[in-house]
């Protein structure tokens, strides 16, 4: 029997919010596993999304009937004001008769707001998930996950990131090798952990402060070097204390636990390009594989030989850099 799927669109969502997913689901059809999609809006007929272009063929939650997961889309607006009434009561429809339901980045706003998330582990896009937990204080927020599973509820982070909860939910429903096959073909990672951090140091905000916007320069540029407190304050030209209080101030977090995240982000880009475990470790900053491998557990809950293994394209092999062998630890 063919799954349903429901997205739930009004006007201004955030059009990749429904076509990453909606093509994942796609090209899940191409494989033999197909999925019935159907647009859902509070009155059907077209809606607007924030870039100005038009969904059609949108049909009412009643026109809709039953489906087996329900997607809430996301858009800023959700984020910004009171959600609609009208679209809270479709998505209530269309999620209490879903076995399975899902949201992309602010989609998550309307789930809370009609209680389904109450009590619950849940994330969204991570500028508005400070909002999300001050608006909804009964929702455990997890501002730093890609996607969140908590019963039949699956969260996702912002945009791109419903491209990853999508290939979860195909793989929850034809397995990790159809996930892989879609993704190859899709040109994303063989589906990022749900637990992976979506604050990487690819979305560092700049910094507005000449010393440390420097010094994150540096170490992107190189993040094995000796990033302590002590070395990085003496480079940055500021006291210890006052380099704390610029990271607090500037991205949210303390100087060793940003460094910290830098040389993961390093780690595992060495890991999908071939290292083994000792040189991504030795590479990325983190000296030993044990260091390494406590870290990747707490932040991904996954150990770096089963990320290399699950996460690594089939062309690895042929791209292994200097330091590449049998996966240890």
């Amino acid at each position: 029997m063919t799954h349903r799927v429901g997205f739930v669109v009004f006007d201004g969502v955030t059009m990749l919010d429904v076509s990453g997913p909606a093509e994942v689901l796609h090209q899940a059809g191409r494989l033999g596993r197909p999925y019935d999609l159907v647009l859902v809006s509070a009155r059907g007929g077209q809606v607007r999304t924030s870039t100005g272009m038009p969904l059609s063929g949108t049909v009412t939650a009643a026109e809709a009937g039953r489906v087996d997961t329900a997607l809430v889309a996301g858009g800023d607006l959700l984020a910004e004001q009171p959600v609609d009434t009208e679209l809270l009561a479709t998505a209530r429809t269309v999620a209490a008769r879903a076995t399975r339901v899902a949201s992309v980045c602010t989609g998550a706003f309307v789930l809370a707001e009609l209680g389904l998330l109450d009590g619950r582990r849940a994330t969204t896009h991570w500028r508005h998930a400070g909002t999300l937990a001050r608006r909804h204080p009964r929702v455990r927020v997890e501002p730093d996950a890609i996607h969140v599973r908590d019963g039949r509820f699956i969260t996702s982070a912002g945009i791109s990131a419903g491209i990853d909860l999508t290939l979860a939910l195909v793989e929850d429903d034809h397995g990790a090798d159809a996930a892989r096959r879609i993704a190859r073909e899709l040109v994303v990672f063989l589906r990022r952990p749900g637990g992976q951090s979506q604050f990487t140091t690819a979305v560092t905000p700049p910094a507005r402060h000449d010393p440390l916007r420097a010094l994150i320069d540096s170490v992107l540029a190189d993040p094995a070097a000796d990033h302590g407190l002590p070395a990085m304050a003496r480079a940055a030209a500021v006291s210890p204390r006052h380099l704390t209080r610029l990271f607090h101030t500037e991205l949210g977090t303390t100087p060793a636990r940003w460094v910290e995240r830098v040389r993961l982000d390093r780690a595992q880009q060495l890991l999908l390009d071939g290292h083994n475990v000792t040189s991504a470790a030795r590479h990325s900053g983190f000296g030993s594989d044990e260091t390494l491998r406590r870290v990747f557990v707490r932040q991904l809950g996954i150990t770096p030989t089963a990320y290399r293994q699950r996460f690594a394209t089939t062309g690895t092999a042929r791209t292994a850099l200097p330091g590449a062998g049998r996966v240890r630890g």
